[in-house]
């Protein structure tokens, strides 16, 4: 199971950047399963930053083939743009967060996941496969039972009767009347008394 941690950055200053790369700082992802990931969910400026200047924030990450560069965030001071939320995943680290434009600050606030270490990933691969095994033997026995007990049915005759059940449920046909408002009908007694 992954733990996770509250992330955040602040990038403050023309040009400034920070790296996430939590491996660098000795946290190897060969020591955990699932390793690291970093998800941001929100930026924002900070109070202090000039009505007007317009900050853009850019990511540098790695994609499936190589890296890439590309503004996640344009934010103008002293109106609605002054934050933005966002859902963005870096499941592969380092990734590196700058200012194209404007002196900042902006905050930058996410989610830090750390993967379970390996030594418990390795126990709980050896518990669920012991489950499974423990699981498929229940399920054959319970397969058993059903045919026994469906034997000892045709031994007693109960099975046919059971067998028809199954088929098709028999349907009930409605009683229908041409009465109107609970009028019992009236019978034409003249061919009676003649």
């Amino acid at each position: 199971m992954a733990d996770e941690y509250f992330f955040a950055l602040t990038l403050k200053g023309k040009n400034a950047s920070e790296v996430w790369d939590p491996e660098a700082k000795g946290a190897g992802a060969e020591e955990y399963q699932g390793g690291h990931k970093l998800i941001i969910k929100h930026a924002l400026l900070g109070p202090e930053v000039a009505d007007g200047e317009v900050n853009v924030v850019q990511v540098e990450a790695m994609t499936w083939k190589d890296a890439v560069k590309i503004p996640i965030a344009t934010l103008k001071a002293g109106g609605p743009n002054s934050q933005v939320l966002l859902d963005l995943s870096f499941p592969d680290p380092p990734v590196t967060f700058a200012l194209l434009q404007g002196n900042g600050p902006v905050h930058i606030i996410g989610h830090h996941l750390i993967g379970g270490p390996l030594s418990d990933y390795e126990e709980n691969m050896e518990e669920m496969e012991e489950e499974m095994i423990e699981d498929d033997d229940g399920e054959e026995g319970a397969e058993d039972d059903e045919e026994t007990s469906i034997r000892k049915r045709k031994h007693n005759g109960d099975a046919k009767e059971e067998e028809e059940d199954d088929e098709e449920p028999k349907t009930k046909k409605a009683k229908t009347s041409n009465n109107t408002k609970g009028k019992s009908p009236v019978k034409n007694n003249a061919k009676a008394k003649k």
